[in-house]
């Protein structure tokens, strides 16, 4: 809240500035209360090859690839991308 309260201020003693905000829905309402009527909401919903390119990539960076078999990495890239894509 105090990071939000210190935005508005900013805002409101330089209204040209224009801030980016990156977050889960679940802050939106926060957001919306404390930047009252500054704000516009774009919703940036990932794809089922997003997430799977994610995972990948991630994958790649392990810090302890030998943790991980064939078989985890398999229920890893089946389980997550269609999980996530139905919500």
């Amino acid at each position: 809240m105090e990071l939000l309260d210190s935005l508005r201020q900013i805002l409101h003693k330089s209204p040209s500035t224009r801030i980016f905000l990156a977050g889960r829905l679940q802050i939106q309402d926060e957001v919306e209360k404390h930047l009252s009527g500054r704000v516009v909401t774009v919703s940036i919903i990932p794809t089922k090859d997003d997430i799977v390119r994610f995972l990948r990539d991630k994958l790649k960076k392990d810090a302890t690839p030998d943790a991980m078999d064939k078989s985890l990495e398999a229920d890893i890239m089946g389980n997550i991308p269609e999980t996530v894509s139905e919500v």
